[in-house]
């Protein structure tokens, strides 16, 4: 006999594995929001850290993002970084500051976040388990086990995503 309740289908996952200093990622913003605004809550878009060396402050963007996920403003504030990829390079911290406040975040204590580090495991275990899976560059999405790599170009990378989240919503919606 099943105790199991009678639930919603498992939504599809799409991981995105990001780096809020890539302007490639602040690009990508046009295809989630397509996505978005055709499955809303039928798919879960996950943000996946993955800061590159090459951009300074990327990694502390990363911490302040999972501090804002904290404080209940996790897309928004990864959206409002990443509309200043540029000024983050050259400013840093501030920048990521500023853009907590222009949200109503508590940026002091987002401010205290980066100082005691108190992200940096879960960031450390996103990089980690992106390139455990070939993830080199951002951003790359990973859907249905299948792993898809804009940061060369993102032509027909959201296509491709809807095909594979229709077919799991489909497998999903059967018995």
């Amino acid at each position: 006999m099943s105790h199991a309740t009678p639930s919603s289908p498992v939504r599809p996952v799409l991981d995105v594995w990001c780096e809020l200093q890539c302007p490639d990622c602040h690009r990508a913003l046009d295809d989630l929001h397509a996505l978005r605004a055709r499955y809303g809550d039928r798919l879960e878009i996950r943000l996946r850290h993955f800061p590159l060396e090459k951009h300074q402050h990327a990694y502390e963007a990363a911490q302040a993002a999972e501090e804002a996920a904290g404080q209940g403003q996790d897309w928004p504030y990864v959206e409002a970084v990443l509309a200043r990829t540029e000024e983050l390079g050259a400013k840093g911290r501030p920048v990521l500051l500023a853009a907590a406040a222009e949200l109503g975040l508590d940026a002091e204590e987002l401010d205290t976040a980066l100082v005691d580090g108190r992200h940096l495991l879960i960031v450390d275990a996103d990089q980690a388990e992106g390139k455990a899976i070939g993830v080199t560059g951002t951003p790359t999405y990973v859907i249905g086990g299948e792993r898809l790599d804009g940061g060369k170009s993102q032509e027909g990378l959201r296509e491709r995503i809807e095909e594979i989240a229709d077919r799991l919503l489909a497998e999903g919606g059967q018995g």
